[in-house]
């Protein structure tokens, strides 16, 4: 008998035979206890290295100054930071105008900083705009996170990194800048230091800015802006003013071309501005322009039938209703034709014109162009001021500019309508497409609007804005002089002094409006400060400078063609006239 050794030399065992392990038995007793008390300790080992590591990693968090309250406050700044942005602004033709920089801003964990007013001190070197005591009361506190100062300079934020000291830190931020400066300030507007718009454009499209990439395309064409504030600055220094306003307008569709208010300021910097440099005097500022409202006092009488281009008044003598005279301030001591009483700006023949058309006439009249009340800007607009009610002399001297306060925007957009063809534009300062025409209404017919273009260039060669003519191009337009109203009472000597220019008369694209706030005469001017001395000037610089850079050539004003297309027809000695009232 084999042995069971000796089974696996057996011939006869199948091959995949193979003895059966037996099946291993269950410790028990003294066995079974040690295993389970091993696995009960490795448990606990397990949870103890889990709680050290949730220790270390909490520590970690608070080393990096970020505890339970601040963390939150830290996390809310970063957000806010890294979550506002703001498109950018353009002007139409693609040219920046306003734009977001990634900067630095500086925090500090207090706890990590160990000699606080020596810190203070340093920084104070390297952070002018804050005072060593306001740098110290800051890090002297037991939070963990405080801001020291937002938006440094490169150069700033390589100083504090140099002095090495923990628990300064940086946050990128965004900042507003403004590549034109204050050449823009007051369409385009300013930001807060936390990105909210607080002025023009930027606080009128605050929400569109947050919420688009595109950037918000203005009408404004950075070139003619340049003319516009250069020309305007020129007259405001060499005349003293205490201010200025100008636009240049497409009078065929409303848009504003250039808008400069003066005094202005640095859009980076407004909490060093002024309350008057601040302040937008063409769109904001409401006032009592004078004589350049006889555009529409004129085209009233003449749209309406009151009156004919043949049309006569008495202005032989100061007109005086009540307690009140009207005088003319170059007075010609005769009947005046209605060209005449325009190109000579006559006070007397205006008021007498709008006594003929009455006061509700009169009222419908600038209702229609928008002068009643604000019109639909993307800019702050000033409230209009005009009479309650609407009384005979309110009339009388509604028609020659005063009694009656609205803003050289609305002016602006109202003798527009009158030169375009006799439809109003609402005014825009944003880019209106060019495949879609703009909505507008009618307010004069297109006969009105050509008569109206003939008087305006018979202001400048023979009338009031003489000093706008010899350019080179045919522009008309109005002279205006008022003097201030100070608590009821006209100061002769405080003058708002204008002049509204068109071009190409004949055919109008532009409207140049010039205005200066209180200027003074000066030895060329014989020491006078009307309009026609010291805006006209200016908006013929304007248009000689504006011109080629829009495409219109210069024309031969002495050719034939050109004097008979804007010739006024005189009238007829044998005129109707007009009693007095």
């Amino acid at each position: 008998m084999k042995r069971p050794n000796d089974m696996r030399d057996d011939p006869c065992r199948p091959r995949h035979f193979r003895p059966q392990a037996s099946a291993p038995v269950p410790p028990e007793g003294p066995a079974q206890d040690a295993i389970e008390l091993s696995h009960t300790r490795l448990l606990i080992a397990g949870a103890l290295f889990l709680l050290a590591f949730a220790v270390i990693g909490a520590r970690l968090v608070e080393v990096a100054g970020f505890k339970t309250g601040d963390v939150h406050l830290a996390r809310g700044h970063a957000a806010a930071r890294m979550v506002i942005t703001r498109a950018n602004i353009v002007d139409r033709n693609g040219v920046l105008l306003a734009t977001t920089l990634e900067v630095p801003s500086l925090f500090a964990d207090p706890k990590l900083i160990a000699d606080k007013r020596d810190t203070a001190r340093k920084l104070a070197a390297i952070l002018p705009e804050l005072a060593e005591s306001e740098i110290y009361a800051r890090l002297n506190t037991d939070k963990s996170f405080v801001w020291l100062d937002r938006r440094l300079t490169p150069q700033q934020e390589n100083a504090v990194n140099q002095l090495g000291i923990p628990g300064l830190r940086f946050q990128s931020e965004g900042k507003r800048v403004y590549p034109e400066g204050s050449l823009t300030a007051h369409a385009v507007g300013y930001v807060g230091i936390d990105d909210n718009g607080l002025a023009g454009i930027e606080r009128s499209f605050d929400q569109e800015l947050k919420r688009h990439t595109q950037p918000v395309q203005l009408s404004l064409d950075i070139r003619l802006q340049y003319i516009l504030h250069r020309e305007l600055e020129r007259q405001f220094d060499e005349f003293k003013a205490i201010g200025a306003a100008g636009l240049i307008m497409n009078v065929r569709n409303g848009e504003v071309l250039a808008l400069d208010s003066l005094p202005d300021f640095n859009p980076a910097d407004p909490g060093s501005a002024t309350p008057a440099e601040l302040f937008n005097r063409v769109s904001l500022g409401t006032y009592e322009m004078g004589s350049v409202l006889k555009i529409f006092n004129t085209a009233m009488v003449l749209d309406d039938g009151v009156a004919t281009m043949g049309t006569t008044f008495d202005a032989t003598k100061p007109l005086q209703v009540g307690r009140f005279v009207i005088h003319d301030y170059e007075p010609k001591k005769r009947w005046l034709s209605l060209p005449e009483i325009f190109e000579y700006s006559s006070n007397i023949g205006s008021a007498r014109m709008a006594a003929e058309a009455g006061a509700d006439r009169q009222r419908a009249f600038l209702a229609k162009l928008d002068l009643l009340h604000p019109p639909a800007f993307e800019l702050p607009e000033g409230t209009p001021l005009y009479p309650t009610p609407w009384r005979p002399i309110n009339v009388m001297t509604i028609a020659f500019g005063h009694g009656i306060s609205i803003s050289p925007l609305q002016l602006a957009a109202g003798a527009s309508a009158i030169v375009n063809g006799g439809v109003y534009y609402p005014p825009t300062i944003i880019k209106r497409p060019e495949d879609v025409p703009a909505d507008g209404h009618r307010v004069v017919s297109a006969t009105t609007s050509d008569e109206m273009r003939r008087l305006m260039r018979l202001v400048v060669e023979g009338g009031t804005g003489r000093l706008a003519a010899g350019s080179g191009y045919d522009i008309g337009g109005k002279t205006g002089t008022a003097e201030k109203d100070a608590d009821g009472r006209y100061e002769t000597h405080k003058l708002l002094s204008s002049f509204l220019g068109v071009f190409p008369i004949d055919q109008p694209q532009f409207l140049v409006l010039v205005m200066l706030d209180e200027p003074h005469g000066d030895a060329h001017t014989g020491g006078f400060a009307t309009g026609g001395m010291v805006a006209a000037p200016a908006v013929k610089r304007i248009v000689m400078r504006m011109a080629p850079i829009v495409g219109i050539p210069p024309v031969d004003q002495n050719s034939p063609e050109n004097r008979r297309s804007l010739m006024v027809g005189l009238p007829n000695p044998q005129g109707r006239k007009l009693a007095a009232n």
